[in-house]
């Protein structure tokens, strides 16, 4: 089964195809707020590298966030457009779950931060699921806290609470790295990215037995905000 994965919650913009020998096509774009300009391009230049037609697809992820709103509904859509008109499933992803993937295989604890404007971060802890998959690699990792924004403090007092040595990655905690306290070491890894995304999808979609029918998915994916729009805020301030 093909695999498309759709990244946009953060300031950069990535795409994947992934099939049964794994990732097929990655590309990634760091060029500013311009998600509604460049992810279709972008789907259509990994789609013609890897010599794969729109057709062929047959299951769709998409990073639902938290992260930066225009961005996630930029991506959230067009999966929704493109999972309705090739009637395939459609699998929502947690930018924080994107982020702490690659340290699955860690024994630590793993600490996702994305920057969230306004002195805030989004955030969420995570351990190794601690088993192993059918091809080898280590499970996903799985949630010790749940996805949540606040300060820096808030992010030390729930790192301390746990009291054990941290990985944390992301934007956020490269930003706010020289705030953090306790037994923590910051990752240079900023943003999600859709090479996670699309193993994440494939491997929940083909688990789940989704058929060739997508709209049950589709309805039931939801941007993640935990905080309101900035255009809400704004009107409700004033």
């Amino acid at each position: 089964m093909i695999t498309l994965g759709i990244e946009t919650a953060t300031s950069s913009v990535s795409v994947a195809l992934a099939g049964d020998d794994g990732v097929l096509a990655f590309v990634e774009i760091n060029g500013g707020r311009r998600h509604a300009e460049v992810l279709t391009p972008a789907i259509e230049f990994a789609c013609k590298h890897a010599q794969i037609a729109v057709g062929d697809i047959g299951a769709i992820g998409v990073d639902i966030g938290p992260g930066l709103f225009t961005g996630m509904r930029v991506g959230i859509a067009t999966a929704k457009a493109m999972a309705m008109a090739l009637q395939v499933p459609l699998v929502g992803v947690c930018s924080l779950d994107l982020l702490a993937h690659p340290q699955r295989g860690s024994e630590h604890v793993i600490a996702s931060v994305i920057d969230a404007r306004k002195g805030e971060v989004f955030f969420a802890l995570y351990l190794s699921g601690g088993g192993v998959s059918g091809d080898g690699e280590a499970e996903e990792v799985r949630r010790v806290a749940e996805p949540t924004v606040g300060s820096i403090a808030d992010f030390n007092a729930a790192v301390l609470a746990r009291g054990q040595h941290t990985i944390a990655l992301g934007d956020g905690a490269w930003r706010y790295r020289a705030e953090i306290d306790g037994d923590v070491t910051c990752v240079d890894l900023a943003h999600p990215s859709a090479a996670s995304l699309v193993h994440i999808a494939r491997v929940r979609a083909l688990r789940s037995g989704l058929g060739a029918d997508g709209t049950l998915a589709v309805d039931d994916v939801h941007p993640m905000y935990l905080r309101a729009p900035d255009a809400q805020i704004n009107w409700t301030s004033r």
